[in-house]
């Protein structure tokens, strides 16, 4: 048979990480549920999920036609005891002239003294009674406790609402971490500073991070353990509750790596044809193998080459094992 000219590269030995994949949950430090401090029958929806909102800002309005009602009736009740707390000022005042003049007893004047004090401190009370009343229209307003991205919002316009109904979550964006559950029988390797790499469901690199917090105790429901590792305010397309993929690298030892171009499979098999030397002539030997990871264009190869093989990258298509080929140095 004649020889069929091939390109061969060498096998050499390359730093791989070593890596597993798990699902991560993205979540923020700082997240709050936002829920109404008074019931009502919601008016105004200003924001919609994924807003970006500011401090104070207006989200929601409530019907605060009750409580202007209240307001305006303890305004009434006020201004009716302002007037009765001016006319016992005038009264004290005219007594004590009388007193001092030894028209009035002294029992007359403290009387007077004593009727002034109560409508005081009613027109007092009322005063605070009153300003409570008005402080309390602003819970019918539904703003912003920081700034941060809108979460679902599960009411509508015309809903009653209470203290108990969860209107909208918050969540700021700056302080955001992945956490990620990895299982029992790999805990004993979570440490901090571990690198972490993130990926979206599509595969694409969202950050590069370090595991900095590791829990003491393992969740029992997950059978596993809590690693927390943070994502920079810089990271594009991340969100609170969003599941990516979190690639934890363990370590990084060197192996084997070959080209892409040099792995075939057959029956669920991965192999690279070998140039062996026979009977003087060179020969294409089929080699399975036992790949890793990418890294760039090639893989690793946890078994089956030695640093040095000659793999065969061109032509492999037409190749069979034994068969003669003509290697023609490196790819």
């Amino acid at each position: 048979m004649q020889a069929l000219p091939v390109k061969t590269v060498a096998v050499t030995l390359a730093p791989v990480a070593q890596t597993s994949e798990f699902v991560a949950t993205i979540m923020s430090r700082r997240s709050a549920t936002i829920q109404p401090q008074v019931s009502g029958k919601l008016t105004q929806i200003q924001i919609k999920s994924g807003d970006h909102v500011k401090p104070g800002q207006l989200m929601m309005s409530i019907d605060a036609q009750p409580q202007l009602a209240n307001v305006e009736a303890q305004r009434a009740t006020e201004r009716q005891k302002k007037a009765l707390f001016d006319y016992t000022t005038k009264e004290l005042e005219r007594e004590r002239k009388l007193f001092e003049a030894g028209i009035i007893s002294r029992d007359v004047w403290e009387q007077a003294q004593q009727s002034h004090d109560n409508s005081e401190a009613d027109y007092q009370s009322s005063v605070s009674l009153r300003k409570t009343q008005e402080e309390q229209l602003a819970y019918y307003s539904v703003r912003a406790p920081f700034e941060g991205i809108v979460g679902d919002v599960p009411v509508h316009v015309g809903d009653y609402v209470s203290s108990s109904t969860a209107l909208t979550t918050v969540d700021e964006r700056k302080d955001l971490e992945a956490y990620i559950y990895i299982p029992t029988e790999r805990a004993g390797e979570a440490r901090l500073g571990l690198g972490v790499e993130l990926y979206d469901t599509g595969g694409k690199l969202l950050e590069k991070t370090k595991v900095d917090f590791v829990s003491p105790q393992v969740d029992s429901t997950l059978q596993g353990i809590l690693v927390k590792a943070p994502i920079h305010p810089s990271a594009n397309g991340v969100r609170n509750a969003q599941l990516i993929k979190a690639r934890v690298i363990w370590s990084t030892k060197p192996m084997a790596v070959i080209p892409v171009l040099a792995v075939a499979r057959q029956g669920g098999q991965s192999f690279v044809f070998v140039v062996r030397q026979q009977g003087g002539h060179a020969i294409a030997t089929q080699t399975p193998v036992v790949l890793g990871d990418t890294v760039g264009n090639t893989y690793s190869v946890s078994s089956g080459l030695n640093p040095g093989d000659q793999v065969i990258v061109s032509g492999t298509q037409f190749l069979v094992n034994g068969m003669p080929v003509l290697p023609m140095g490196a790819a």
